[in-house]
């Protein structure tokens, strides 16, 4: 039965996209996200359903530019440039890397980012779709946190809770980022609704979100937590109301979450009496040593195995900055670091544009970008998530909202 299901749901999604590019996209980013093919019982668990769809809204896409003549409006940024560098730079050190072929093979898959990201900026040439865009993000991260939520909820916060297996969110770690980079976006979402029981169900979503993210016992996703919940606050237009909020779930996190909850926290100020985390800053020093030895191509995609000392618990960097800076040298990581860095400054010129205009779409949607990019940068200190394909939709939408932003303003 969940395979006939995912069966209507893909041809649904498929006729949609043939219909109308940009929803196509739409059902390929929720699709991405949530990846319901890994709910499936038989013989629709491994079709590639990402890659069916994505076929469809291209083909659909060609056919409207060479029948219709319907030219979307292309736009210019610097930061395309800076895409464009990184991307060249990855297949530079892969060329060049440590571990060849295992490399070569990881940097083919890495060109698949590519393809949504170009989508992005062709197909959502409008602020409704830009607005769609978000939102379906959103509702793809929802449909995991009512089931992490609800798990967290039943079990009194005693268990853990994880992401969709097979997925990039399939450990505790990995769904802890990626439901506190959702929360910003259920917040804008609630902003958006008109209606006391719309706004009510998402507040429940922005709740549930917390939920999850604690219950996952993720020592990184409380920090990253701990930052989008100061950020939110602080960029709030009711400080008044928020703060308390905020308060409030502090006090029902300490009186609901368990004695042994706490003791795996108490470990962030004494990592080196934690075998994981002891783990991980012994990985991280052999990581930096090399870096700083080889700061220019460094040692290419999938050269971790190559470093980890046999005796340590951890296969991997563990950090998405040790990882740039050792797969693709200190030019690669300051490359990558840059785009992020150049992407939250824009939004925060965005913030500020939105609030001068009396532009609250623009505002809103800044804010909700760099609060989940602030989330996923404070994670990916403690995970290697260096290549998430959730970071760059997000670069993308904010380069669409800034051109969109001044398009606006100069009327």
């Amino acid at each position: 039965m969940r395979d006939l299901t995912l069966v209507i749901m893909l041809l649904s999604l498929a006729w949609m996209a043939w219909r109308l590019p940009w929803v196509g996209l739409l059902g390929l980013l929720f699709i991405g996200i949530l990846h319901p093919q890994n709910y499936a019982a038989d013989f629709m668990r491994g079709f590639p359903a990402y890659s069916s769809l994505m076929g469809v809204v291209f083909l659909s896409l060609g056919w409207q530019l060479w029948w219709q003549r319907v030219f979307p409006p292309l736009f210019w940024d610097w930061r395309l440039v800076l895409i464009g560098g990184i991307w060249a730079w990855f297949g530079l050190s892969s060329y060049f890397a440590l571990n060849p072929l295992p490399a070569r093979d990881k940097f083919l898959e890495l060109l698949k980012i590519l393809p949504p990201m170009l989508l992005v900026f062709v197909l959502i040439d409008s602020q409704e779709k830009l607005r769609w865009l978000l939102l379906t993000i959103a509702l793809a991260i929802a449909a995991l946190i009512l089931k992490g939520g609800y798990w967290a909820f039943i079990t009194g916060f005693q268990d853990r809770v994880y992401g969709p297996y097979g997925s990039a969110y399939g450990g505790n770690n990995e769904f802890a980022i990626v439901t506190t980079m959702a929360i910003p976006l259920f917040v804008y979402w609630y902003r958006s609704l008109q209606g006391r029981w719309p706004r009510f169900a998402v507040g429940c979503l922005i709740v549930l979100g917390f939920a999850s993210a604690l219950s996952s016992w993720s020592r990184g996703g409380v920090l990253s937590l701990g930052a989008v919940a100061v950020l939110l606050v602080w960029q709030s237009r009711n400080k008044w109301l928020a703060a308390p909020l905020l308060f409030a779930g502090v006090g029902f996190a300490y009186v609901g979450l368990p004695d042994a909850w706490f003791a795996r926290m108490e470990t962030l100020g004494a990592p080196e009496l934690e075998d994981s985390a002891a783990s991980r800053m012994l990985v991280w020093q052999v990581g930096w040593e090399y870096a700083v030895n080889h700061p220019w191509l460094g040692a290419g995609l999938q050269s971790w195995i190559l470093f980890t000392p046999p005796d340590a618990e951890l296969r991997a960097w563990h950090s998405a900055y040790v990882q740039m800076a050792v797969e693709h040298g200190l030019v690669g990581l300051g490359l990558w670091g840059f785009l992020l860095i150049a992407t939250l400054f824009q939004l925060s010129r965005l913030i500020a544009l939105g609030r001068c205009v009396a532009a609250p779409w623009i505002s809103d949607q800044a804010a909700a970008l760099r609060a989940s990019l602030v989330a996923y940068l404070v994670g990916a200190a403690f995970l290697s998530i260096a290549y998430w394909e959730l970071l760059y939709l997000l670069v993308a939408a904010a380069l669409v909202l800034q051109y969109q932003a001044y398009s606006s303003v100069r009327g």
